[in-house]
């Protein structure tokens, strides 16, 4: 009896896409060739030569849709993230190359028949390897055939060897197989029962493909897209809480502020928060401008590092106790000193970096400190300096750091600019602060602080942005 010869099992390295979409339509094309045949052999006889030709058309055609799905893997690999959704996504290599032996993209088939008058049965040698048995052993009947198939894929092999002898339909179904090794493989059976002259079965043939590395690679890619939406389902999620937790914890004020509430109004504020250009890196940059009871005025920015929602929770845990602190009575030197003990003591240790600023408006003095952060810019006259900075440390860097203070005359129409490092990085780094600077004629020019805030985002908003960041403009009034 004839028996289908098993393809080479070596493999070549994957191709390019466009080596690939060839290889595709050409796979495709040749498909369709074989199917017509095969549909032209149906017609025909049941002579046995005859009969095996059509399992062979039969085979080539599982083979070629074989062929055809590991290409469009090789091809296609895992679903990217969609443009708007996260870019820290999970990365992945194309399932024909994971996992599974890289040996053959085509099944190792082999065939059988058995003898209903006689019960005898006669295999192929490539079926013995695929089942794992002594091939000088003798070929299982049907009633042993169970045997070796997993217990709840028994009664799929039962329906179809009784639809075939009882009914005369053909055997096209997968179980899986258990060998001597305790391997378990999974088995593609094709086969036709053969009619006597009264009707009945007097045997069955068929052809059994080894598609394990099929099904294995196909389940890969399935768990892989699988476990891919919920990486990104779960990014979805965490940056939609990370973008609500910010927009509870800034201020609630938008647009421009002018404080103190009660008396003259001393100082025009205006601030704003730039995203990155990658909408997830939602990070923990904050803005704050808050009067406190002694009439003197709050201004501070920070950044702890990271993103998430983690960080952004850290932001507000960081900003709440500045606010209280600041509202307790504490200077800017030694608010920050408790600052850095309290995040020197959370669970989760992060580094981080804040200016605290207070304007007393009665004697027009700021009292600051930094934490590792850049220094405010004054402008005055159409010229921009950056402030003198006092010593200062990240924050969480050491435990126990002191924080200096520093002490600056301002004058009517004076303006300060505070902001987080990630408005100038990627920009030049200390030329982008001279690019601030070179704002000051345009800040001279300007009618409020707003109007200062909107030249900052015109020049730094850009959709290059590689990081999140907060832009703080106070303007002396009087």
């Amino acid at each position: 009896m004839p028996s289908p010869v098993s393809a080479d099992r070596s493999a070549a390295q994957p191709p390019g896409r466009g080596s690939v979409e060839a290889l595709i339509t050409q796979a495709r094309r040749l498909r369709g060739d074989v199917d017509a045949v095969r549909r032209d052999a149906q017609n025909e006889g049941s002579d046995p030569e005859e009969r095996w030709q059509r399992a062979l058309y039969d085979l080539a055609l599982h083979q070629l849709e074989d062929l055809d799905t590991h290409l469009a893997q090789l091809r296609d690999g895992p679903e990217p993230a969609p443009a708007d959704e996260p870019a820290e996504t999970l990365v992945v290599r194309p399932a024909v190359a994971v996992g599974a032996p890289r040996a053959s993209l085509l099944s190792r088939v082999g065939s059988a028949e058995w003898n209903l008058l006689t019960d005898e049965a006669s295999w192929s040698g490539e079926l013995y390897q695929i089942l794992g048995l002594d091939p000088d052993g003798p070929a299982l009947t049907l009633d042993e055939l169970p045997s070796l198939v997993v217990e709840e894929d028994r009664p799929t092999l039962t329906r179809m060897v009784t639809d075939c002898l009882v009914d005369a339909k053909p055997i096209d179904g997968e179980f899986r197989v258990v060998r001597p090794d305790a391997s378990v493989r999974t088995v593609h059976m094709m086969g036709e029962p053969v009619l006597g002259g009264d009707g009945s079965t007097t045997s069955m043939w068929a052809v059994l493909r080894d598609v394990s590395e099929l099904r294995r690679s196909q389940r890969t890619v399935r768990e892989t897209r699988d476990s891919l939406q919920h990486h990104q389902r779960q990014a979805q999620t965490e940056q939609r809480l990370a973008v609500e937790l910010q927009e509870a914890v800034l201020p609630p004020w938008r647009g421009s502020l002018r404080l103190p509430h009660q008396g003259p109004r001393t100082l025009d504020l205006a601030a704003h928060y730039l995203p990155a250009a990658t909408s997830a890196l939602i990070g923990g940059d904050w803005y704050d401008a808050l009067e406190l009871s002694d009439g003197a005025t709050l201004l501070s920015v920070g950044d702890l590092t990271g993103h998430g929602v983690a960080v952004t929770s850290g932001m507000a845990m960081l900003l709440g106790a500045v606010r209280g602190m600041a509202m307790a009575g504490a200077q800017p030197g030694p608010l920050l000193a408790m600052l850095n003990q309290l995040l020197d003591a959370t669970v989760q240790p992060a580094l981080g970096s804040a200016v605290c600023c207070q304007y007393r408006p009665e004697t027009r003095t700021l009292v600051w400190a930094q934490a590792g952060h850049p220094a405010p810019l004054l402008y005055r006259d159409g010229t921009g300096c950056m402030l003198n900075a006092p010593d200062g440390v990240l924050l969480g860097a050491t435990t126990g750091a002191t924080y200096g203070q520093a002490e600056v005359a301002l004058e009517p129409g004076d303006l300060l600019l505070l902001h987080t490092d990630g408005l100038v990085s990627g920009h030049g780094g200390t030329g982008a602060v001279d690019r601030l600077l070179d704002l000051a004629p345009r800040f001279g020019a300007a009618r409020s602080a707003q109007d200062c805030v909107r030249t900052v985002v015109e020049e730094f908003g850009g959709a290059e942005r590689e990081d999140d960041a907060c832009v703080l403009v106070a303007k002396v009034t009087s």
